[in-house]
């Protein structure tokens, strides 16, 4: 048998280390300060890499990887390209928009 993902409307951002001061969404803020996210610095990879807390136990996000939080408020890193793949940018309609 074959599946089709449904279509639902994710949240996500590429994460890079420069932009985790001011350009994080306010929900990895929030996961920040609840300790369920953080950067910490990766001797093996010498980067800064994104520490995240899931149901599976700890993931990492290197930089370049998206993070995605979930339907129901999961959060874990994706490969730029599975990311690609999988999922389209949804543009905001312009409420004042006349059809």
């Amino acid at each position: 048998m074959e599946y089709r993902k449904k279509p639902v409307v994710i949240e996500a951002f590429k994460w890079t280390p420069d932009e985790w001061v001011g350009e994080d969404p306010e929900w990895l803020v929030e996961l920040e300060e609840r300790d369920l996210v953080s950067p910490m610095y990766s001797p093996a990879k010498d980067e800064v890499v994104l520490r995240i807390a899931t149901l599976e136990g700890i993931m990492v996000a290197n930089p370049g990887d998206y993070v995605i939080i979930g339907v129901e408020g999961e959060v874990y890193p994706c490969k730029p390209r599975i990311f690609e793949a999988t999922y389209e940018r949804v543009e905001e309609e312009d409420e004042y928009r006349e059809d």
